[in-house]
């Protein structure tokens, strides 16, 4: 394999390899496999013992955050490697990270690094397609998912007939609430298989999510208007063919459920929370996100994606960027770092301590990362803001590093490893479908269950990949 830049964007998506259809069968052959974990389910269930619903809380950083400046630091690279910034001590013996994080430094026992996860998907719209569903995308540019995304996969198979509280939520900036800016769209699924959005930054004080809380008059209105619904329906399906009115017959009755459970209601309000935990998690769109997260989780969400690009809802400075394409036209990427990374760093931290203090920690798995990492060397570039030359990074999908936490796994581990110039792994090489295939044992869920695609063809969950052994649950 090539890890060259170049031959990152050049390479397109070819046939399926043998080895991707060989490695099919071979999820969950290392460590704790899905097997194991059904198995004690059934045991457990048996037993009579009540199980709780494991879930995950999956961040999203747009654009990319840079290995060099965050959790791969190399400070015996030369300097157009290493950077201006310097790695400091966690409180883990060995393990350093960048001087930004000192809040994670603290709690760097309380989570893994994996700096070996790579891909061939240099365009933002091949990266978001190629992790967010596990496969190589038709085409390297664009955000229209060809596949179905994790999001829709894990809505169709853990969405249970009457509940209100949505399976999948996805919280997103104003004006980014289109299913394929992210690429999490449904594709064969249908977009009845699509998250719940959450739009607008939550940490402002006019904040309210969208489509819940009914007026007095509406609720006095309420009961009738679903009488005239339910008369209407035969009618409707009647004159239906596209899937659209099963669509809308699901959000609708979404809509109805968390309109009128006051428990459901209740997890998206994070007025809820006391001020210490509001303020310990930060007044940003980062933290506040990663607030209703939790709650969402502890409400009975199983699978909740948060998306940190822009840390505020006001200007951006303007030697700084909207989110994680540091770019030298972008921004000068160390005063963007400088101004992003403190947010990033209490709202990343707060989140995992709170999941491990409320004992969530053996079920509720913390991922978060972005598409893919940044060019090993700086260059420098004139800032279409600034009007002045100014350093940045590039895409770089050779070589990423992000943090993963709870799932009842043992923490405080390095994962993988890269050459001495962050440009690509040598240790331990991952792909995004092993990440996936450790979600999927997490939650229950048997990758190789297939669904059928526009043709009828039974399509795997997922084509390839293997659980990560070391992010596997510890066993008693």
């Amino acid at each position: 394999m090539s890890f060259s830049s170049s031959a990152s964007q050049r390479r397109c998506a070819g046939p399926m390899s043998r080895r991707s259809f060989l490695s099919m069968g071979t999820l969950g052959l290392t460590g704790w496999s899905l097997a194991d974990t059904l198995r004690a389910e059934t045991i457990a269930k048996a037993a009579g013992k009540r199980l709780k619903d494991k879930s995950v809380i999956f961040v999203w950083l747009p654009g990319g955050m840079s290995q060099l400046e965050s959790y791969d630091m190399k400070p015996n690279a030369p300097v157009e490697y290493r950077g201006v910034l310097n790695p400091i001590r966690t409180n883990v013996p060995g393990t350093h990270i960048c001087e930004l994080f000192p809040r994670q430094a603290k709690i760097a026992d309380k989570f893994n690094i994996i700096r070996s996860v790579h891909h061939e998907f240099a365009d933002h719209g091949g990266g978001h397609k190629r992790f967010m569903t596990g496969r190589n995308p038709a085409l390297p540019v664009g955000f229209v998912n060809d596949a179905p995304s994790v999001q829709s996969i894990i809505t169709r198979k853990l969405q249970r007939a009457g509940q209100a509280m949505p399976t999948c939520v996805a919280g997103v900036d104003r004006g980014r609430s289109g299913i394929d800016v992210f690429s999490m769209g449904a594709a064969y699924l249908g977009p009845s298989a699509s998250p719940f959005m959450v739009v607008g930054d939550p940490s402002a004080k006019d904040f309210k999510v969208e489509n819940i809380g009914l007026t007095p008059d509406m609720e006095a209105r309420m009961d009738d208007r679903m009488h005239l619904l339910k008369g209407m329906d035969n009618l409707t399906r009647e004159m239906d063919r596209s899937g659209l009115m099963d669509a809308m017959d699901s959000f609708s009755q979404r809509a109805f459920g968390m309109l009128t459970t006051p428990a459901v209601r209740d997890a998206f309000d994070l007025t809820k929370e006391s001020t210490q935990t509001r303020e310990r998690y930060g007044y940003s769109t980062y933290g506040q996100r990663g607030l209703m997260a939790r709650r969402l989780v502890e409400a009975g969400c199983r699978f909740v994606t948060m998306v940190w690009e822009n840390p505020f809802s006001t200007t951006i400075p303007k030697n700084c960027t909207y989110n994680w394409d540091s770019h030298a036209v972008n921004c000068d990427m160390y005063a963007d770092a400088r101004w992003r990374m403190p947010v990033y760093d209490q709202a990343a931290s707060a989140l995992i301590e709170d999941i491990h203090q409320r004992g969530l920690d053996k079920d509720v798995l913390v991922i978060i990362t972005g598409e893919f990492g940044r060019t090993p060397k700086i260059n420098t570039q004139i800032g279409t803001q600034t009007g002045v030359s100014q350093p940045g990074r590039d895409h770089w999908p050779n070589a990423m590093s992000f943090i993963v936490s709870g799932g009842g796994m043992q923490t405080g581990q390095v994962i993988g490893a890269t050459n001495p110039r962050a440009e690509f792994p040598i240790e331990r090489p991952l792909s995004p479908n092993d990440l996936w295939a450790t979600v999927y044992q997490h939650l229950g869920i048997d990758p190789n269950d297939t669904f059928d695609d526009f043709q009828g063809r039974p399509m795997p969950i997922l084509p390839f990949g293997d659980p990560i052994k070391e992010l596997l649950p510890l066993v008693a």
